[in-house]
C-alpha cells in the first residue's frame, strides 16, 4: 500500500485549505476552502482545478469557515459525486455559510455589473445558489469521537478542535497488510480558555501530523485584556459621539463578541446603546447554538433567556432584509453596528464601511487575524484610502484592533496542545499559516521538541508511506 499527500492550499497562506490524500487508488480531499486576500490567491479559484473532481473518493471537512469549505460548491460543480464527511454541527453550518456565500457572489456581480468596475464585459459569480444547493445531499453529519469506515482499510474519526461550533481535527487511521499508521489534520485549533467553546481534544499519537500555525509567531493577551482594551475603545468612540463599526466572521467571532458586550453592560462598563447585528448569517448561525448545545460551555438559559448574550439586555437589535442594513445609514452617533465579513472582504460591512470610514468620529474595530491582501490588513498597515466598490474610500476613522479576540490558538497554546502527544510523529507538515509564521513555528517546534517538521509548498506533494 502507498499513501502520498499533496498541498492544494493552506501552505504558506491562511486560506484554500485542501490537503489530498492518496492511498493506493483511493483520493481523499481533507477541507476544500477558498482562496481568499491577496488577488494571486484568490485568482486561484478560477483556475481549473488541481486535480480530477470525479476521481476523488471522499471529501473530509474540519470545520464550516470558507477558507475551509467554500470551494465545494465548484467542486461539486466540476463533477465530484462522492460524500461530504463532516461533524454534525459543521453540516448545519455549511448550508447556512455556502448560500451566503453564493448569494454575495451574484450580488457582487451585479453591482458590479452595474456599475461598470469590473474587466470583464459580464462579470459572473464563482459559483451561485442553485450551485450551492447541490452540495447538501451529498453532505454526511457524523457525531464527534465515532469511528467511520470510510472505506474497508481506511477509518475516520472527528475530535473536537474548539475554534468554532462544529470544528474537528480529523484523525484518519489506514490499516495496511502489516502496519497500522495514524494521520492527524489538526484543523483549526481553538484557545485553551474560550468562555464559549469547550478546548481541543489532545492526541496521544500520530505517524503524520498536520498542525495549522496561524499564530505560529506570536502569543495573545489573557482574557481580561479583552473587556478593558473593549470597553476602552467603545467609551472613547462614545465620547466623540462616533459609531464602532466592528467587522466579524458571523460564526465564531460574532458570538464571542456579543458575549463580551452582555459582560461589559451588565457590570456597567459601557453605557446602554444599541448594538446592530447586521448579519442575517451570524442571526442564523447563533440559533444553532441552541439546538447544538452539547458542542459549547454556554447553556440554553445563557443564550436564549432574559438578559443572555443573544438578548443584550434588549440593547440587541437583528438586522435581518437590506432595507434595515441600509437604514443604518441614517443613524449619526452611538451605536454599534457588528457585521460581517471579519476580513472584510465581501458583505454588508462594505457599505458600512463606505459610509463610515471617512468620519474621524468613527472606529473601525478589528476583532481577528487578517490575511494578506485582505482591506483588514491594509487597515491595519495604515493605508490612506481603501477601495470598495470600485471607489478608493479616504481612511479617516480610527483603526482599533483587540488581540485575543481570536478563535485560534497562539503560540504558546499550539505548542502545548503538541506536548500532549507521547512520541513525536514521524513527519509535522506545518499548514495554515503565512510564511513568517510557519517557519517561526518550525524553528520553535524544532528547538522545543526535536521534531522533523516541513513547510509544504503549494502543490507540493510528499511520499508518506510504501508498502504498509
Amino acid at each position: 500500500m502507498n499513501v502520498r499527500l499533496k498541498f492544494y492550499g493552506g501552505a504558506g497562506t491562511v486560506t484554500g485549505s485542501k490537503y489530498l490524500l492518496e492511498v493506493d487508488d483511493r483520493s481523499i480531499l481533507i477541507d476544500c476552502g477558498l482562496f481568499q486576500g491577496l488577488k494571486e490567491l484568490r485568482l486561484r479559484n478560477w483556475d481549473k482545478p488541481p486535480f480530477f473532481p470525479e476521481e476523488i473518493s471522499a471529501v473530509i471537512l474540519t470545520h464550516a469557515h470558507l477558507d475551509h469549505s467554500g470551494y465545494l460548491p465548484k467542486l461539486v460543480k466540476e463533477g465530484y459525486s462522492g460524500r461530504i464527511h463532516c461533524t454534525e454541527p459543521t453540516a448545519d453550518l455549511l448550508e447556512i455559510l455556502l448560500m451566503d456565500s453564493a448569494k454575495l457572489q451574484e450580488e457582487e456581480a451585479e453591482y458590479a455589473r452595474k456599475k461598470g468596475y469590473s474587466k470583464h464585459e459580464n462579470p459572473q459569480p464563482l459559483y451561485d445558489q442553485k450551485d450551492a444547493k447541490l452540495v447538501f445531499p451529498q453532505v454526511d453529519p457524523h457525531p464527534y469521537e465515532t469511528p467511520i469506515q470510510l472505506f474497508d482499510n481506511i477509518q475516520l474519526i472527528f475530535h473536537n478542535a474548539g475554534h468554532i461550533l462544529g470544528a474537528s481535527s480529523v484523525e484518519l487511521i489506514i490499516r495496511g497488510d502489516h502496519q497500522t499508521k495514524h494521520l492527524v489534520f489538526s484543523g483549526d485549533l481553538g484557545k485553551q480558555n474560550d468562555p464559549i467553546m469547550y478546548p481541543p481534544y489532545r492526541f496521544e499519537q500520530a505517524d503524520i501530523l498536520l498542525v495549522e500555525s496561524t499564530y505560529g509567531d506570536r502569543i495573545q493577551p489573557p482574557v481580561d485584556n479583552v473587556r478593558i482594551e473593549l470597553a476602552r475603545i467603545i467609551n472613547e468612540t462614545l465620547s466623540r459621539d462616533g459609531i464602532i463599526v466592528i467587522p466579524a466572521f458571523s460564526v465564531g467571532r460574532t458570538q464571542s463578541i456579543l458575549y463580551y458586550l452582555k459582560e461589559l453592560l451588565v457590570n456597567g462598563d459601557i453605557p446602554n446603546l444599541p448594538v446592530y447585528m447586521d448579519s442575517p448569517m451570524a442571526i442564523a448561525a447563533t440559533e444553532l447554538y441552541v439546538k447544538h448545545a452539547q458542542s459549547h460551555r454556554i447553556s440554553i438559559d445563557e443564550i436564549e433567556g432574559e438578559g443572555s448574550f443573544l438578548h443584550l439586555r434588549k440593547n440587541l437589535i437583528l438586522v435581518r432584509d437590506q432595507e434595515q442594513s441600509i437604514a443604518l445609514n441614517e443613524i449619526d452617533s452611538k451605536a454599534i453596528i457588528l457585521s460581517a465579513s471579519g476580513m472584510m472582504t465581501g458583505g454588508r460591512v462594505l457599505h458600512h464601511l463606505y459610509h463610515r470610514l471617512g468620519d474621524p468620529r468613527n472606529t473601525i474595530l478589528i476583532t481577528g487575524f487578517q490575511a494578506e491582501g485582505t482591506r483588514g490588513r491594509r487597515l491595519l498597515e495604515g493605508e490612506e484610502t481603501i477601495r470598495i466598490f470600485g471607489e478608493d474610500v479616504h481612511v479617516r476613522a480610527k483603526i482599533e484592533m483587540i488581540e485575543g479576540l481570536s478563535a485560534h490558538a497562539d503560540q504558546n497554546e499550539l505548542l502545548d496542545w503538541l506536548g500532549s502527544f507521547h512520541d513525536s510523529p514521524k513527519r509535522t507538515f506545518i499548514v495554515h499559516g503565512e510564511h513568517e509564521s510557519a517557519m517561526t513555528f518550525k524553528r520553535l517546534i524544532k528547538d522545543r521538541l526535536g521534531w522533523n517538521t516541513i513547510v509544504p509548498g503549494y502543490r507540493e506533494g510528499f511520499h508518506l508511506f510504501e508498502g504498509i
